[in-house]
């Protein structure tokens, strides 16, 4: 898959919700000619208001697109979301309380991440599209250690609002990381009773480098290579409890497990590990949700 071929998907999934959009727009105000109904009182409706959501997460592990990025540590994550007619700006940190080491040093906890995600959905009938920007800032894992090169990434999305609300999401890394990343995904939650749910989760993923020195093809001693990396990557499936005690409070215990899809993502997988074994990784922990 070339670049030009995704420039083309991306044109045209951006094409198709103008499109949708328009025609839409059509279909409606067509009706609304033919039908010519005399103009109803207009109903008092209450204004929308800016949703909020404040979560805090304790986990056992960090794994990002099956890239491990913590080890026998717990990690605690908060995250603040903010959302009005359809645009949505969310702020998320990760704290490593016991950085790993190699060498069995000791390292105070370590704040490693703040990510900034920028946002806007619209529905069209059965389908909502999105896009957004997502600015990762990058700190050092460990004290001593040096800070990585921060990313950026601008994603577009299309999820159907019918069972299984299957997603289809396009990253694009347009800062140092140069890399396409296609991820498939689908949920479902059942009510278990009026407090209690069971979501499950599963989601597939390929990866396209643009360039193997910032995101190389790993060989089958785990080692970086100067090939680009063009395959299938990383599978999550996951089991999350939503329990809401109070109309505002949600407690969630959750687990997860990341595989790889092949050898090539079993590779990298382990080449970037912290011990440099591990290709596979099962965790979970507790969220903490206040959404007003």
């Amino acid at each position: 898959m070339t670049k030009a071929v995704l420039d083309r998907i991306l044109r045209l999934v951006i094409a198709s919700f103008l499109i949708l959009g328009i025609g839409t727009s059509l279909i409606t105000e067509a009706r609304a000619q033919e039908a010519k109904p005399a103009a109803p009182v207009a109903p008092v409706t209450e204004e929308e208001k800016p949703a909020t959501d404040f979560t805090v997460s304790a986990l056992s592990a960090y794994i990002w697109r099956g890239q491990q990025q913590t080890k026998d540590s717990i990690v605690i994550q908060p995250s603040a979301t903010v959302g009005y007619k359809g645009f949505t700006a969310n702020l998320w940190g990760n704290l490593d309380t016991n950085p790993y080491s190699t060498t069995d040093a000791s390292y105070s906890s370590s704040w490693t991440e703040t990510d900034l995600t920028l946002s806007y959905s619209k529905s069209f009938g059965p389908v909502t599209g999105g896009i957004g920007y997502i600015y990762y800032g990058l700190n050092a894992p460990n004290a001593g250690a040096a800070d990585p090169l921060d990313s950026q990434e601008l994603f577009i999305s299309l999820a159907g609002n019918v069972l299984l609300t299957p997603t289809f999401t396009v990253y694009k890394e347009i800062d140092h990381y140069h890399q396409w990343y296609f991820l498939f995904g689908v949920s479902h939650t059942f009510e278990l009773t009026k407090m209690i749910g069971l979501k499950l989760a599963g989601s597939l993923s390929y990866l396209l480098s643009d360039d193997a020195s910032t995101y190389p093809k790993y060989d089958d001693n785990a080692l970086p290579t100067t090939d680009k990396y063009s395959n299938f990557h990383d599978g999550v499936i996951s089991a999350t409890l939503p329990i809401t005690p109070f109309k505002y409070v949600t407690i969630a215990p959750t687990v997860s497990w990341v595989f790889p899809l092949g050898d090539d993502a079993k590779n990298e997988m382990k080449g970037r590990s912290k011990n440099g074994q591990q290709d596979n990784f099962f965790y979970g922990g507790i969220n903490v949700s206040f959404a007003f």
